[in-house]
């Protein structure tokens, strides 16, 4: 009888593999408070993930395109960086930091003030 094989872990090449990070932003993000019909998507961006979403509202692109939402950067000790983006200058403007991702993605899911989602 021939001696098994040691099992080898299935192979992630040429599949992306998701961070934990990502998943826990993917999910807070069902739970939104904003148009929650349209399906954003959470990219990586430099160090951290960067929410993209149809713009249905139309206030940013008028065609309804894709926009930039909110960008989470890690920091040490397993607090976050939270941006906003300024779709007018066309860059990134800091909301938050030293928050823990929970208390990031409760600012961008509630925003009351729709500073994440125009």
């Amino acid at each position: 009888m021939a001696a098994a094989l040691p099992r080898r872990p299935p192979s992630t090449e040429g599949r992306a593999v998701r961070s934990l990070a990502q998943a826990r932003i993917e999910r807070a993000l069902s739970r939104r408070a904003r148009y929650r019909y349209v399906v954003p998507r959470v990219e990586r961006e430099g160090r951290g993930w960067k929410v993209v979403s149809p713009n249905c509202s139309r206030n940013v692109d008028r065609s309804g395109g894709d926009i930039a939402i909110a960008w989470f950067v890690p920091l040490d000790g397993g607090h976050w960086l939270l941006h906003s983006r300024d779709h007018h200058a066309g860059c990134w403007r800091v909301e938050a930091s030293g928050l823990t991702l929970e208390a990031a993605l409760q600012r961008v899911c509630e925003d009351p003030l729709r500073v994440f989602w125009p």
